[in-house]
């Protein structure tokens, strides 16, 4: 059965030297020998957690099992996936003859362009890469892994954030190969892209249109606008989805009552929040949680 707590547990950096940046690399037989990685961000994998850090994991050989936000991944070898601080998940499944490697970084160390375009690109899936894109991501986690050993540096904390930077960007510069480029967007794409920037952050205290649209100096029928044109559906379905994705999460992966759940996210009439998630997912929260506890 599915292991339920009161919060969702966050996981924070396994790293004593403070930096504020871990990387290593780990060859295991099978998922109960990840709790052994030499770098530690693989502990409790099959319990859902979150991270309050950016994580990142290079598939180097056999195939992984992920759950994330209630999809479920299989990441095969050569291939890269990075998961937000947001975004719950858990390992599932057999894992056999792994070798992954892994990074973590806070927001502190990130460069703060890098920062803003994983924004852009979360919620991310697993990502193929070529051989060639492979090899050079390869090579660059290895450096990093050595830098990060080199602790007698006199630099050894710059030169190591200004690797996994680089390291950052090089996996950022993978996800962008697939979107549209910035410099091609349209007015109406700007707009909406700048309007799910901000509703990441204020969901839970701005639940109107029009308070995002004061937040971007535009009007709110503008906005709406912007926002239907480019992704076929008004700011309101946008705020209500990531309301519901939110308490589905919780829902989900703790025990918290429906009125405490509604409250976290800035519901006091608990009435009104049952029914908005009613009509967003098309069924109370407790038969959601009881659907999917298992």
């Amino acid at each position: 059965m599915r292991k339920k707590t009161k919060y969702i547990p966050v996981t924070s950096m396994p790293d004593e030297s403070g930096l504020g940046i871990t990387i290593g690399r780990a060859s295991v037989k099978d998922l109960s020998t990840f709790e052994q990685a030499d770098f530690g961000t693989f502990e409790k994998l099959e319990q859902s957690h979150r991270h309050d850090y950016h994580f990142f994991f290079l598939q180097e050989a056999g195939t992984t099992s992920i759950e994330i936000d209630f999809r479920k991944y299989k990441v095969p070898p050569e291939s890269v996936i990075y998961i937000h601080p947001n975004q719950v998940h858990r390992m599932v499944g057999t894992v056999q003859n792994v070798t992954v490697s892994g990074w973590a970084i806070n927001n502190e160390n990130l460069n703060s362009e890098y920062l803003k375009l994983l924004n852009d690109i979360a919620p991310a899936k697993p990502l193929s890469l070529n051989k060639e894109v492979f090899s050079i991501i390869y090579d660059a986690v290895t450096l990093c892994i050595k830098i990060s050993e080199r602790k007698q540096e006199k630099l050894h904390h710059a030169l190591l954030k200004d690797s996994c930077n680089t390291l950052v960007a090089l996996i950022t510069s993978q996800y962008l190969v697939q979107s549209k480029p910035t410099d091609t967007l349209s007015r109406f794409e700007v707009i909406t892209k700048a309007f799910k920037s901000i509703l990441e952050h204020n969901y839970i205290t701005a639940k109107k249109p029009a308070e995002y649209a004061q937040s971007l100096n535009v009007s709110a029928p503008y906005l709406n606008e912007c926002v239907k044109k480019t992704t076929g559906y008004p700011v309101s379905y946008h705020i209500q989805q990531r309301i519901i994705l939110e308490a589905k999460r919780l829902l989900y992966h703790s025990d918290k009552s429906v009125k405490e759940i509604a409250s976290e996210l800035g519901y006091d009439d608990y009435p009104y929040f049952s029914r908005l998630f009613n009509k967003v997912a098309g069924m109370t929260p407790l038969t959601f949680r009881n659907k999917n506890f298992e």
